[in-house]
């Protein structure tokens, strides 16, 4: 009886760490990883591969038991936002697992190929392009480099922004770079000297974009039934606020930014206004305390209009604990925005909503954030704790919350952002198909795509995936099939992984024939 048992504990033992790289692991990877973890990716090495990621394996453990990486602060059962990065449970159970297991790799013909992912500028040249001089940085092995660069536009007449690419010279060491524009052409001035500079001066100067890793251009819903899109007059001053990491001292940077522009004469955009409607400059943060600061806009009565939510950017520095962003409507009815439990000031980013939120006449917005001032906060500045007001400086403390929005019209909570953003992404590319081993027709497509080679053999081992433009798997069309001919031919229906239809937009067909990858962009109409 005895005997038995044993042999069933190791039999069930093995079982529940059967996870393979080739079959289990690479996938939850490739979505969730490797936006960031690529060759160039800011994520400062690479986890594309077997090899990569098994050697990183005690790392990688940590950093998923502690919810550290991926890194998304934001809480998902509050509101739920497009690109979402967070590892579901099935998805980090399987990676500890896996490495409790010992990292099996699998069969590699198994494996999927890896997502796409393009160097330089994704949506091409643009209409305007703006570029640091070079710079290096001067982040030193504990301090970090704040810069703020401002540029000329040069802009001859009033155009509307639809698009905003951000392309870091050296993405190893560009942790953000917020754009903003202003309508002043001389509203503020570059400062490269105390590492300290958190934003433009003049209070003209508006936040339109921004990068941070494993984030993806700025596109506005650009086409109908919904045309957005930010105002940028002749001249204006575009400014850019730039945070360089600590250790990358020596490392060069030229980052530039590309904007993308309605023709002159487009009708029926609606405008994006981006602002901070959340903010308190009056706060004091004892030492050794945990305090709580609070804002409300309006500051009396509540919203004269209905509005439009389209996304969020809240902000506060190092000693920021959490925050939570919110709305009471007149029915008392709590409107959610944004809860972070766990603030982290290494990771901001604009959050797009999944739909637009609608803020109703007579809402009162809310935020309440908890500044954590203690010996105890390991990301205090200051050893012993001091004093901390309200100012620009990252040794200073802000509660700040940007939102864009728009003013309401009935039905644009219903819009599905994330179908219209592919859909936008789509209209702004320029066709560049090269000749390969595989013919696409037709691309671009509406109902389904033929991908067809006579250059493979019988016997060969193929798979076939496709990738959405953040790197994420929308569906396998072949999974390590060995061919029975000297031809291939498959379609894809445009349907995603639970047979719904893809939205419109960009993809990338990635195939593996023998362990030779290769990649191919076709477009959903």
């Amino acid at each position: 009886m005895k005997s038995t048992l044993s042999i069933l504990f190791v039999y069930f033992y093995f079982m529940s760490f059967g996870q393979t790289w080739a079959d289990d692991v690479a996938t939850i990877v490739y979505n969730k990883c490797a936006q960031c973890h690529h060759t160039g990716g800011a994520g400062g090495f690479p986890l594309t591969t077997y090899s990569e990621t098994n050697v990183l394996a005690s790392i990688i453990q940590g950093a998923v038991s502690a919810d550290e990486m991926p890194p998304w602060p934001p809480n998902n059962n509050f509101q739920q936002y497009s690109h979402n990065r967070a590892l579901s449970a099935t998805e980090k159970t399987t990676i500890l697992d896996w490495i409790a297991g010992g990292t099996p790799e699998g069969n590699p013909a198994n494996t999927p190929p890896p997502p796409v992912f393009q160097t330089g500028a994704i949506l091409g040249a643009g209409d305007l392009e703006v570029q640091i001089p070079m710079y290096m940085s001067k982040a030193t092995a504990s301090e970090d480099d704040y810069v703020c660069f401002a540029l000329p536009s040069n802009l001859g007449d009033d155009r509307v922004i639809k698009s905003i690419e951000v392309v870091p010279g050296n993405p190893e060491i560009v942790h953000h770079c917020l754009v903003y524009i202003d309508a002043n052409s001389n509203g503020s001035a570059t400062d490269t000297i105390g590492g300290d500079c958190q934003g433009p001066s003049s209070p003209t100067a508006k936040l339109v974009g921004g990068f941070t890793p494993g984030s993806t251009p700025t596109v506005l819903p650009s086409v109908a039934p919904l045309k957005i899109g930010y105002p940028m007059a002749a001249n204006s001053q575009i400014y850019l606020g730039m945070h360089f990491p600590s250790g990358s001292y020596g490392e060069y940077d030229d980052t530039k930014v590309i904007f993308h522009f309605y023709p002159i004469g487009e009708t029926g955009i609606r405008e994006l206004t981006t602002d901070i409607l959340l903010d308190n400059w009056t706060f004091s943060l004892p030492p050794e305390q945990i305090t709580p600061v609070s804002d409300i806009y309006p500051s009396s009565g509540g919203l004269l209009t209905d509005y439009s939510l389209v996304n969020i950017f809240p902000h506060m520095h190092l000693i920021g604990k959490s925050m939570k962003v919110y709305g009471i409507k007149p029915n008392f009815d709590t409107l959610k925005l944004m809860d972070l439990p766990e603030w982290d000031f290494e990771w901001q980013d604009f959050y797009y909503y999944k739909n637009m939120q609608k803020a109703e006449v007579g809402t009162v917005l809310h935020a309440d954030a908890v500044y954590d001032n203690t010996s105890g906060n390991p990301n205090n500045p200051n050893t012993p704790p001091i004093t901390v007001g309200a100012g620009l400086n990252t040794a200073d403390e802000m509660l700040v919350v940007f939102m864009s929005y728009l003013p309401y019209l009935p039905g644009d909570e219903n819009y599905n952002m994330d179908s219209l953003l592919n859909l936008s992404t789509a209209t702004l590319l320029e066709q560049q198909f090269g000749a390969s081993q595989f013919s696409l027709y037709p691309n671009p497509f509406h109902e389904g795509i033929n991908i067809y080679s006579n250059n493979v053999s019988v016997g060969d081992k193929v798979s076939v995936y496709i990738y959405d433009t953040q790197g994420k798997l929308v569906k396998p069309l072949m999974k390590g099939q060995t061919l029975t001919n000297n031809e291939l031919l498959i379609e894809w229906d445009g349907k995603n992984e639970v047979n719904k239809p893809a939205s419109p937009g960009l993809y990338f067909l990635s195939i593996n024939v023998n362990g030779v990858m290769t990649q191919h962009r076709v477009i959903k109409q």
